[in-house]
């Protein structure tokens, strides 16, 4: 029998106080894997209610004790690699070799976390530079916010999570998580995970449900410190407008770019086996998946010759089996939504030049060539398995292609000439650009986020850290004695 999963109050595992719920199914197949509860008004304030009883404790909790319990949650997350793997692959439908890699970085996502809490440094400051500074000493230290409310996607329901909720721990304050509605039960999971691993009660709270309810309230509520959201750019917006003075990082839409020099100094095919990857892993939707390819003309047709022929190499099937490369779209809608957005780029001129079929959730890689900036498929974020590719010759024209996005999130870039790498990177509108390799690579530590419609703020752990806490400065004077 399906499994009815609870909410995390306060430590406890409750139900729906009106038993009302969402059903959790399976991707590919349709499947019933749980029910989850759908959290009431009265249960939201319950949880922030915890969270701040909880704050009492954290934001004095020793930074050695915090790490510990996020050293102990990064090791049963290892321990339990394979159960959590399978949980990401059936309710999100991402081929299980990806999730297992996904266990793996959030693994060291709390491992990366446990060292940043006891990292938390302040500085001295030299107040003998003004002259009535003198006789004075002064220094800042870091201390927690608050109240941080999580509110995260469907495509990493472990990692995402992972890198809101470790640098909270980490910098003591205490999180509302509210996860996707399509991918919860992995977070109940690290739920369970993290009181196993000895989390005090009432430091994670975790509310499934609607965003209607859930959403709005930790957004509108006054307790909460600080907001972390990764999703959509309206929604994004929306969060802006009624959160008032929280302090908030946003994750929000890409279109990312690859820019392939003529120079490159490798084997073509290494770069196209990497731009296939970046541009199909998980059906695109990853907020950093490729889908502009920018590559010079002098090698544009054997670029896209070696890049069909390794797309027509793919495996879609059962996200479960070890040779999947492409398993189900999130819904059967979002497959849908990208079918049309190919057919309207059809119908303004764009050529297919392979893919552009579906059944049910399961859609065929797609490659699109002479297509124009204003096309949806270029100029939205797709999020699904399309990727156009065009021609440039001119290096300072290619950047300034890229840029007219109102994205600007991660971008790729391969050359052989130095010049032309350091001009991007000086250049290029984005939060990131990754020389030499595909802006669909990220590790965990690293700062992760973007510019434009792509979002604000940043995440990776040490810099998460530094946007959920808040700087003090004290002054001694010695004057008075």
């Amino acid at each position: 029998m399906p499994k009815k999963y609870k909410l995390l109050i306060n430590g406890e595992w409750v139900r729906a106080i009106r038993e009302s719920s969402l059903q959790v199914r399976n991707p590919y197949n349709q499947e019933l894997l749980g029910t989850i509860p759908k959290a009431t008004r009265q249960q939201v304030d319950n949880a922030i209610q915890s969270a701040q009883e909880a704050f009492k404790i954290t934001k004095n909790f020793p930074a050695h004790k915090r790490a510990l319990i996020l050293e102990h949650t990064s090791d049963i997350i290892k321990e339990r690699k394979e159960e959590l793997a399978q949980t990401i692959t059936l309710e999100s439908g991402k081929p299980i070799k990806l999730a297992k890699g996904e266990v793996d970085r959030a693994s060291e996502t709390f491992k990366f976390a446990s060292e940043e809490a006891k990292r938390l440094y302040g500085e001295t400051i030299p107040m003998d530079a003004s002259a009535k500074g003198e006789n004075r000493i002064g220094f800042t230290f870091r201390e927690p916010l608050g109240i941080i409310a999580a509110i995260t996607p469907f495509n990493f329901p472990l990692n995402l999570v992972a890198h809101k909720i470790a640098p909270a721990i980490a910098s003591g304050n205490t999180i509302v998580l509210k996860p996707s509605t399509y991918t919860p039960i992995t977070a109940i999971k690290l739920g369970e995970i993290m009181i196993e691993a000895g989390l005090p009660q009432g430091v994670l709270n975790i509310l499934t449900g609607t965003g209607s309810t859930i959403g709005d309230a930790i957004v509108r509520d006054t307790r909460i410190s600080k907001i972390t959201f990764t999703g959509s750019a309206s929604v994004g917006l929306g969060i802006t407008e009624r959160a008032g003075l929280k302090r908030i990082t946003l994750e929000l839409g890409s279109n990312s770019p690859v820019i392939i020099d003529k120079d490159i100094g490798v084997s073509l095919q290494k770069i196209v086996e990497r731009c296939v990857f970046g541009s199909f892993a998980y059906s695109g939707q990853v907020c950093i998946s490729i889908q502009r390819i920018y590559v010079h003309q002098n090698i544009k047709d054997q670029f896209i010759k070696q890049f069909l022929k390794t797309v027509s190499e793919l495996k879609s099937g059962n996200p479960l089996d070890e040779d999947t490369d492409i398993g189900p779209m999130i819904t059967k809608q979002e497959a849908n939504r990208t079918k049309q957005w190919i057919d309207k780029a059809i119908s303004e001129g764009a050529k297919v030049l392979i893919g552009n079929s579906h059944k049910d959730s399961m859609f065929k890689p797609t490659v699109l060539t002479n297509v124009t900036p204003e096309m949806k498929v270029v100029a939205r974020e797709m999020f699904a398995p399309v990727v156009s590719i065009m021609g440039f010759e001119d290096w300072e024209q290619v950047i300034k292609k890229v840029n007219n996005s109102k994205y600007g999130l991660n971008a790729g870039v391969y050359t052989n000439d130095v010049k032309k790498a350091l001009y991007a990177s000086k250049n290029l509108e984005v939060g990131g650009i990754i020389i030499n390799d595909i802006p669909t690579y990220r590790v965990d530590h690293i700062p992760y986020g973007g510019v434009k419609e792509s979002g604000i703020g940043r995440e990776g752990v040490k810099y998460a850290i530094q946007e959920m806490t808040q700087l003090k400065f004290v002054c001694f004077n010695s004057n008075i004695y």
